[in-house]
């Protein structure tokens, strides 16, 4: 199979995952297929699939090309969300220990609107994204990523109950502090939701008598 084969076949599965074509999926696949390419990951979906860690740097339609073409999975703790809002990420093979950082141009779209001066913004960058070599889209870095522990693919390392709100933790996201054992919010105080006052704990019995309240 071609270069060219292989990325339509990887875009139209990034298509049918994330819903719709778009430049993030063109960009997402050409960056997904190099970088595996350079971490020396040839079968992601088969008998490399226990090879390959990849940090993706942003959380938009791109993570979802590159997980299609890779196979990482945030529940299999192969692709791991480092939000810094860049065309960017990283691929490290864990049997290897290679590893690639490549990041999008910040030339490229330039370079694809004097490719197709005739077409709009959107469908020059389309077109010319299919066809750009890979060193006009991309820059790439050989890196080194330090993979903790309890940051590996595999059973939890540790499981703790939060002595303050008494949930579980996983993996040693817990805290010590003042000798108890707390999760990172109750430690800290600081969450990304906000409790509505005056309400009460919905357990599951309470709510099988709700459903019986006509």
């Amino acid at each position: 199979m071609s270069n060219q084969e292989a990325f339509e076949r990887h875009l139209q599965a990034a298509v049918a995952f994330h819903g719709h074509l778009c430049l993030g999926q063109m960009i997402g696949v050409r960056l997904a297929m190099l970088g595996l390419r350079l971490a020396g990951v040839a079968d992601p979906l088969g008998e490399d699939r226990k090879k390959l860690m990849v940090f993706v740097e942003i959380d938009r339609c791109a993570a979802d090309a590159i997980m299609t073409v890779t196979g990482s999975r945030v529940g299999r703790r192969s692709l791991k969300i480092v939000d810094n809002g860049k065309m960017a990420a990283t691929f490290l093979n864990l049997e290897t220990g290679e590893a690639v950082r490549i990041c999008s141009r910040p030339d490229a779209q330039d370079k694809a609107l004097a490719l197709y001066p005739n077409l709009d913004e959107k469908a020059a960058q389309m077109r010319a994204y299919r066809e750009m070599d890979d060193v006009d889209l991309f820059q790439t870095t050989p890196v080194r990523v330090a993979v903790k522990c309890k940051d590996m693919p595999g059973r939890p390392t540790r499981k703790v109950q939060c002595a303050a709100c008494g949930e579980t933790v996983l993996d040693c996201r817990d805290v010590a502090l003042d000798g108890q054992t707390l999760c990172r919010p109750c430690a800290s105080g600081a969450t990304y939701y906000t409790a509505e006052p005056d309400t009460v704990e919905q357990t599951p019995d309470a709510l099988r008598r709700e459903a019986l309240i006509p």
